[in-house]
């Protein structure tokens, strides 16, 4: 049976939800499918009861958000993965978690289906307790655990600060922060902060905290190699312009290391949306009008699927995404002064993306540097040099020759490097499951008679 509704929502963050609950409040039927077990969203995740009961709402303003789509009459589904779409072109597939396959069709579909974090492999990057600045807040916000008691954060881009306050918050001792660039030397692009004094309190407020706890931040500084046996137990920093020139170590016993976002694009691929390849970041970006409107006209892109912006750029997003298909539905244009706020939240993001290097400058930055016998592909155990000996240009055929980036994780951990070191475009194919799909799910749509 295929579920009909007004408007179908994939993606309960920030951008997803603040469209679903507009769309509602409107009169419209809106259905909201996220993978995790409850809404939220990476921003608004929320936290495990027990938390909630002894530490109280990281975030009380996700809760209010997430109460404010259901009371407006928004379906909500947690724990549905979306995987494909059917061969009609508009049906989008999925799986509840008992594994029972779900189809939906919606007028519009809003895609909110968020970001994953932008890894880069180094030397030890496999060892454990070395992960991404992401899971270790994902750990601190749901589950109040620290991801280790002696911490270096690395890589580059604003969230290594929140990050590390929140660390600060669970008592870890955070031994240094490692980031790749200059963004916090006073100079004529910072000055432009001025501009933004909402989002210059946010940073003045993390700075001041690592200041008070004397967490320093090493600039133009990036991971050399993380060193242990059972653990990674050091980690040997390198100056940006010399990245193959240890210039000191940390003991550790947790290092995380993140270069930024990478938008989710595979669905909006899937249904035909155009997109174009970032120069700066080497991502895909679907192409979009100032609501979100694809160029599929059913389809939006909202939030961090539409180019990386942070929370406040993601919910103006999800709100002018639903002000345009209202106005489609009932002629109500949309509100100037929401027009004028994503404007001023675009000129922030693009602000901030100038002060931190770009993938592209990344790329160039840190690959000649990687040994050969460096791990890049850590699902299928591929290494660096033998991604080197294919780099024909060609990232489809040197996949195919390596197995690099068809593991479990499709390419979302390592692509950005696997690409790099092939050569070529530096976007992986959308394919079929978008995530891992149980088999059981698959015979039952087949025994239904839908293909995928």
């Amino acid at each position: 049976m295929i579920v009909e509704r007004d408007v179908v929502v994939v993606g309960g963050g920030p951008a997803g939800l603040t469209a679903a609950a507009r769309l509602a409040s409107a009169g419209l039927t809106v259905t909201i499918l996220d993978e995790q077990p409850e809404l939220g969203g990476q921003y608004y995740r929320r936290p495990a009861p027990e938390v909630a009961r002894r530490w109280g709402d990281h975030r009380r303003e996700g809760g209010e958000l997430i109460a404010e789509a259901r009371a407006a009459g928004v379906e909500c589904r947690p724990g549905h993965l979306v995987w494909g779409l059917a061969d009609d072109g508009r049906t989008l597939l999925a799986e509840d978690a008992a594994g029972s396959p779900v189809r939906l069709r919606g007028r519009a579909i809003v895609l909110a289906t968020g970001a994953y974090e932008r890894a880069f492999p180094f030397p030890g990057w496999q060892l454990p307790g070395v992960t991404t600045p992401g899971f270790a807040q994902h750990l601190a916000a749901s589950d109040h655990t620290p991801v280790g008691e002696r911490v270096v954060l690395a890589g580059s881009g604003p969230f290594l600060l929140p990050v590390a306050c929140s660390l600060l918050a669970l008592g870890v001792k955070v031994a240094g922060i490692a980031e790749a660039g200059t963004p916090y030397r006073l100079g004529r692009r910072a000055l432009g902060a001025l501009r933004h004094p909402a989002r210059l309190r946010e940073l003045a407020g993390y700075v001041a905290r690592l200041a008070r706890a004397r967490v320093p931040i090493w600039q133009g500084t990036v991971v050399l190699r993380a060193d242990g046996r059972d653990r990674v137990s050091a980690v040997t920093l390198a100056a940006a312009a010399r990245p193959g020139l240890a210039v000191r170590t940390v003991e550790v016993d947790a290092l995380c290391v993140g270069y930024g976002f990478r938008p989710q694009t595979d669905l909006a691929r899937m249904l035909g949306c155009e997109v174009v390849t970032d120069a700066a970041t080497g991502d895909a970006i679907p192409v979009t009008d100032a609501a979100g409107r694809s160029s599929r006209p059913d389809v939006y892109v909202v939030g961090e699927a539409a180019g990386i912006g942070g929370a406040h750029l993601a919910k103006a997003r999800g709100l002018a995404a639903a002000h345009a298909i209202l106005t489609r539905e009932t002629g109500h244009p949309t509100p100037p002064a929401e027009a004028r706020a994503l404007a001023r939240l675009g000129h922030f993001t693009a602000l901030t993306d100038a002060l931190y290097p770009s993938p592209a400058q990344l790329l160039d930055l840190l690959l000649p540097a990687l040994p050969d016998s460096t791990l890049a592909c850590r699902c299928e155990s591929v290494t660096v040099g033998e991604i080197r000996a294919e780099a024909t240009g060609d990232v489809n055929a040197a996949k195919a020759r390596t197995r690099a980036g068809m593991g479990p994780c499709q390419g979302r951990v390592c692509g950005f490097a696997v690409a790099g070191l092939a050569g070529g475009d530096t976007v992986f194919p959308a394919r079929v499951p978008v995530r891992p799909v149980r088999i059981s799910t698959l015979l039952e749509l087949a025994a239904e008679g839908e293909t995928a």
